[in-house]
């Protein structure tokens, strides 16, 4: 049986691991599902979709001008490949519940109860961050852009290259509308303070204006409209921070427990060594009195 043993915990571990992967397997699929369904949905709107998407540059755009297909399958193409990202962006909230459902299990419950608002709030925060990027952003990026053009330009944008640039601006301000979420997380879990971020205040606004700058289009515009709601947002964050506990506990116990009996363990002295060992010696004579009476004889 002996030999047996470890044997049989390898095969637990393999029949474990295995499970896992299953169960990884079936979540994956099931997102693929769910994106599909999403998509085959919107495919016979991929064209008023992308009219739709267009609107802010097509009405700017000069009386006479308009977008262009620089390649031949690019009619199709475009809008097929908008349709598919929307169908992601959409479906986003079933991806992330699948993704919870598959880690879930190994989490503790303040685990839990810390990532599931988490991933709820950080969702409906990146579509607020595109939802300003399409109707306040977009309307003031693409008419500085139209009326800036040189006398004798005629601006037609080709339809590949604008939904590469507007696909551009959705992530950085979706992004850019999560740094509520990372502030408070930080703070929450203890990593830094909400003193210490208040201080870091003129640090994080120069790096606001980088991180604008380095994933915004070169113009003034978009630089600017990402760095000043980051910075509001990073108050945001902070004012939150200060109506919630500072940090989790996580997997604090054991740690307790062996504090406390480092706490409580005090050495002896030789004095009292000497009479745990006489008790201990008595002790054993005993018992091999009791099983063996003839000896006792």
């Amino acid at each position: 049986m002996t030999q047996n043993g470890p044997q049989e915990a390898e095969t637990d571990k393999e029949q474990s691991f295995i499970s896992h992967l299953i169960e990884l397997r079936n979540r994956l699929l099931r997102m693929v599902v769910g994106v599909l369904v999403i998509f085959i949905v919107l495919i016979p709107f991929a064209n008023p979709l992308y009219s739709f998407l267009a609107g802010p540059l097509t009405q700017h755009l000069p009386q006479g001008s308009s977008m262009i297909a620089i390649e031949v399958a690019s009619p199709f193409l475009i809008p097929f490949k908008l349709v598919l990202l929307l169908s992601v962006v959409i479906a986003a909230p079933w991806i992330l519940y699948q993704a919870w459902a598959f880690i879930a299990p190994g989490l503790y419950q303040q685990e839990r109860q810390l990532v599931m608002p988490i991933l709820i709030s950080s969702t409906i925060l990146f579509y607020i961050g595109m939802v300003f990027a399409y109707y306040v952003v977009f309307p003031l990026v693409f008419g500085f852009f139209t009326r800036t053009a040189p006398e004798g330009v005629a601006v037609m944008t080709d339809i590949g290259k604008y939904l590469d640039f507007v696909i551009l601006l959705f992530l950085a301000f979706g992004v850019a509308f999560e740094v509520p979420i990372v502030t408070l997380v930080l703070v929450r879990m203890g990593l830094t303070t909400v003193e210490s971020l208040s201080k870091q205040r003129p640090y994080i606004i120069v790096g606001a204006f980088v991180v604008g700058m380095l994933l915004t289009p070169p113009d003034v515009v978009s630089q600017v409209m990402l760095a000043v709601p980051m910075c509001l947002l990073f108050e945001l964050g902070l004012w939150l921070s200060k109506r919630m506990p500072t940090s989790v506990k996580v997997k604090s116990e054991p740690s307790e427990q062996a504090s406390e009996s480092k706490q409580a363990y005090k050495p002896l002295s030789d004095e009292e060594m000497e009479a745990e060992l006489d008790a201990i010696e008595g002790t054993e004579v005993d018992k091999t009195t009791k099983e063996n009476p003839e000896r006792k004889a």
